[in-house]
């Protein structure tokens, strides 16, 4: 066996080193390259072209990958002609011979193009890192978004759950992943090792992150866990450096503190709710003791809306007062539990996207907390409130199906009663 893994480590390194060398010797530019690799010749030599491709691509200046998303966008998009054509003609003659023609024209040139693109090794990251440039690019030239929903169509394909491998952060991980959770740490920023030891040493704490085995070294996505007596009312207290540490078979509440994606050029390929539910599973098992599984979240558009509430006479003087940090606690609960609970864009859904996302996985805005998060952050995006999301998993298909359908929020009876509540301070007292 180990002979056999030997042999095949010397026959990768000398195949890798001939695509090298034959690389070196095309010095056709990229959009001939394309051209070659979508034609007969891409089926004969496919790795050396494809390799080719990217490399290339990697030397471009973002002017000329802008130019390069612009060729992907018009030349090889589909034949709108011809597919109307084959349309007509599968509606008059429905056989497979006709289908099969019918679903090439229908499918962009593009699509084959990043499939050919990702048989070489390493291919896979590159193109995420191609797609982050595409979003970049996108904001000036939406026109571009045709090109970003086929990238989103393969991405969907090749990062589904069947190829997802969760994995277990510790301290004992190698640095380089470690180094990596530290960087891509979005919620919390994590400022030092002695910080990162703090979130993953204790036996009261673990991390959990999705791998993909194309990528085995990026993490995609990843979440930090306390193991706690009670459901906390403040990041702060969970992050401390002077808190006791629990044994883990005391503790009864799951909390979920932080979720950071790590690939921008995944973005909108969901990972979240099945990496939720998985680390639910895994956390049931090791420990059954567990009662609760609960969030302790941001609620990063609430400041935004408070902005935006200042002509409501209802609540005027009450949110200038936490926009000034001078409001009770209090009345802090009761403008974020309106704010959870009322905010909704156009489409119905709500404002918040940290509640979108909970709530689309079926959980319910369980309680709010006023000073929760003292950090700059917390006080810039929320006053410092924070809040439990609860995931119940005696309800969560429900929960689920009525965001979908209806937009319908769940929330606890604490929370609702809260939203309806008359601020404990009036007006006139605020605004003398």
């Amino acid at each position: 066996m180990q002979r056999n893994r030997f042999l095949g480590d010397i026959l990768s390194t000398l195949f890798e080193r001939r695509a090298a060398s034959l690389k070196a010797d095309d010095t056709r530019d990229i959009y001939a390259l394309c051209r070659a690799l979508l034609s007969e010749e891409g089926e004969v030599s496919g790795q050396k072209l494809a390799g080719g491709i990217l490399d290339r691509y990697r030397a471009l200046t973002d002017e000329g990958k802008a130019a390069f998303f612009h060729m992907l966008n018009d030349a090889l998009d589909i034949d709108a002609q011809a597919l109307a054509n084959l349309a007509l003609h599968y509606a008059d003659a429905p056989t497979t011979e006709v289908f099969k023609h019918l679903s090439r024209a229908a499918e962009p040139k593009r699509q084959e193009l990043l499939r050919r693109l990702n048989q070489t090794p390493g291919a896979t990251a590159d193109l995420v890192g191609m797609r982050a440039d595409l979003l970049r690019v996108i904001k000036n030239a939406p026109d571009l978004e045709r090109t970003n929903l086929d990238f989103v169509h393969l991405l969907r394909s090749w990062f589904n759950r069947g190829f997802l491998v969760l994995k277990q952060i510790n301290w004992d991980t190698p640095a380089r992943i470690l180094d990596k959770i530290v960087a891509y740490e979005a919620v919390h920023q994590i400022s030092d090792l002695d910080d990162l030891r703090r979130r993953l040493y204790p036996p009261d704490r673990r991390c959990f992150a999705f791998f993909h085995p194309a990528m085995p070294d990026e993490p995609l996505i990843f979440v930090e866990v306390a193991l706690s007596a009670d459901i906390p009312t403040s990041i702060d207290a969970v992050l401390s450096e002077t808190r006791e540490p629990l044994e883990a078979h005391e503790a009864k509440v799951a909390v979920f503190y932080s979720i950071s994606n790590c690939q921008k050029g995944l973005a909108g390929i969901s990972f979240g709710n099945l990496l939720i539910k998985q680390v639910v599973a895994e956390l049931a098992l090791e420990f059954p003791q567990l009662t609760h599984f609960v969030t302790l979240s941001p609620i990063p558009g609430l400041t935004r809306w408070l902005k935006n509430q200042l002509d409501d006479p209802d609540c005027a003087d009450v949110a200038k007062a936490m926009l000034e940090g001078d409001a009770p606690p209090e009345d802090v609960r009761i403008l974020a539990a309106r704010y959870l609970t009322h905010a909704k864009r156009e489409d119905g859904l709500p404002v918040d996207p940290v509640a979108r996302f909970h709530l689309g996985n079926g959980a319910e805005i369980h309680d709010i907390h006023a000073g929760a998060d003292s950090s700059d952050a917390g006080l810039a995006q929320s006053g410092g409130a924070m809040v439990n999301y609860l995931y119940d998993l005696s309800q969560t298909e429900r929960n689920h199906e009525n965001f979908a359908l209806n937009a319908g929020v769940a929330a606890s009876k604490t929370v609702t009663t809260m939203a309806a509540a008359p601020f404990t301070t009036r007006p006139k007292e605020l605004s003398s």
